[in-house]
């Protein structure tokens, strides 16, 4: 499948790459936050994950529009052409960025597609927000009380995520990911993404990341909800925070992971539905990695343009 930005133009930024949809920033929860959005119809709004920035949602948004959607992919905080604050990091408060966003575009309610550790903040903000989340798309990530759990308890989730241990460490690990313009951004792309041969990650699309990743003071950034993730894992916050994520999501979920998820395995992520109170999908893809929306991205639009069709979701 060709990519609908073609990788031979170069942008003027590395991070407001031309295509069919349009660039404009958005002011929500104290902070400016860089979207691209493209059709019209309920919201869906689009949520990247780690080491990458909105434009890995770049087939999706043509996907959702096409279906009838308002699509929308937003930059986290920190990262690509959104704001980089010096602090405001954790969870929560990202949760609050992601349904500030729905509320500066004028929409009631979005249904939420989350990667990785947008992903992560999906789960989050469909429980401190459940008014203005119609219904929750994660991938590759379990629920923040499993993903915790996993963490601390199972020693091959340990293993798999040792780069988040990593992260831990002052200074070093942004300048790793800047190194070598970005080489280690390629790396990891590489080495998270299934084994099957497709077209992602050629090296234009790595450079892609790459690029981003060296606008300064986003590796810091893109690093900084990690550091919170382990670090308060035993401070009254971190408590608060998994305590408060016991409440049960109650609005349709989709869960959608590469049976081949290097860094996330599936055991992890396969019992998050019991803290789903609604209707509950669980859809594994064989032989794709932590990159399933991009790996094949046919597939997994199909899938989620089918359930955000359905009037009824089944459990």
């Amino acid at each position: 499948m060709t990519d609908p930005a073609p990788h031979s133009a170069q942008p003027m930024s590395p991070v407001r790459i031309d295509g069919p949809w349009t660039h404009r920033d958005v002011a929500a929860n104290g902070a400016r936050f860089h979207i691209a959005e493209m059709g019209d119809g309920p919201l869906v709004l689009l949520l990247h994950g780690f080491p990458e920035f909105w434009w890995s949602w770049r087939h999706q948004l043509v996907a959702l529009a096409d279906a009838g959607f308002r699509a929308v992919a937003m930059d986290l905080r920190g990262v690509g052409g959104s704001d980089r604050t010096p602090r405001g990091y954790d969870p929560a408060n990202l949760a609050l960025d992601i349904t500030g966003v729905v509320r500066s575009l004028g929409e009631p309610d979005a249904a939420l597609v989350g990667h990785d550790l947008g992903g992560y903040l999906a789960w989050t903000a469909a429980v401190m927000r459940p008014k203005l989340v119609r219904r929750l798309v994660v991938s590759s990530m379990p629920h923040p009380r499993r993903w915790r759990s996993a963490m601390l308890s199972d020693f091959k989730q340990t293993a798999a995520g040792s780069y988040i241990w990593g992260f831990q460490r002052p200074w070093l690990p942004e300048r790793q990911l800047v190194a070598d313009d970005g080489a280690m951004v390629g790396r990891l792309i590489r080495d998270w993404s299934g084994p099957r041969l497709t077209e992602f990650p050629d090296d234009a699309v790595v450079d892609t990341y790459r690029r981003a990743m060296c606008i300064p003071s986003t590796a810091h950034c893109a690093i900084e909800p990690y550091r919170w993730m382990i670090r308060s894992m035993l401070r009254p916050d971190g408590i608060q925070f998994n305590r408060r994520m016991k409440r049960p999501v109650r609005v349709p979920t989709l869960h959608l992971h590469g049976s081949l998820d290097p860094v996330t395995r599936t055991r992890s992520a396969a019992g998050s539905g019991e803290y789903v109170e609604a209707p509950y999908r669980w859809r594994l893809f064989d032989g794709l990695g932590h990159f399933p929306h991009e790996e094949d991205p046919v597939a997994f639009s199909t899938e989620l343009v089918n359930w955000l069709k359905d009037p009824e979701p089944d459990r």
